[in-house]
């Protein structure tokens, strides 16, 4: 169980994630676990996983692989990149992505937001893509998150100390959510230079 959170605003872009894994009614918090991070860096980007702890394992294995050149710019490009990663999923990893009768499409088995100086995204497990305009939360918290950035959106707070009052708020609430969290800033490329 996790929150993730990303924002948009003025020329900013933040990513933020909570650092606790729960297995059934047990919690692995940041004190116990090293390696309790949720964002992975890959290129100029920065994605935050739902899901089993060892899809960030995995997207980092894949990722970090020659061949592999990922694009993160545009929702097209995004989903195609998922498009290839699903495939290399249940070849490599061994997926077993399948779901329930009623479900048109595999699932990928996870939700991701990604942030960069393009935008913030969204991908769900049936890979569908969303280009967010300002905020969006995933994962057991993300009521909680989103109820705190629309509370807070029009005030003067930036992307970075929204997205970590989101994750602030989904842990307070959210018995699967922990502190402390995660937050990468992002500065925005200029309109002009997003042009060439």
């Amino acid at each position: 169980m996790t929150t993730l959170v990303v924002v948009r605003k003025d020329r900013g872009v933040a990513i933020a994630a909570d650092t606790m894994t729960k297995w059934g009614s047990g919690k692995e918090t940041a004190e116990y676990i090293a390696n309790h991070g949720k964002l992975l860096q890959v290129g100029d980007s920065w994605l935050a996983l739902t899901g089993n702890a060892t899809f960030k394992t995995i997207l980092a294995d894949y990722f970090s692989r020659p061949k592999v050149k990922p694009r993160f710019d545009t929702p097209m490009a995004i989903f195609c990149t998922w498009q290839t990663l699903h495939a290399v999923l249940k070849s490599d990893y061994h997926l077993l992505p399948a779901g329930h009768d009623d479900e048109a499409l595999e699932s990928t088995r996870f939700d991701a937001l990604i942030a960069n100086k393009h935008g913030i995204f969204g991908v769900v497990a049936h890979r569908t893509v969303q280009e967010f305009s300002r905020y969006y939360a995933f994962g057991s918290g993300s009521s909680y998150a989103m109820g705190a950035l629309h509370a807070l959106y029009g005030g003067r707070l930036d992307a970075e100390t929204l997205a970590r009052r989101a994750v602030e708020a989904a842990a307070e609430f959210d018995d699967a959510t922990g502190l402390p969290i995660n937050v990468k800033p992002i500065a925005l490329q200029t309109a002009r230079k997003r042009a060439r």
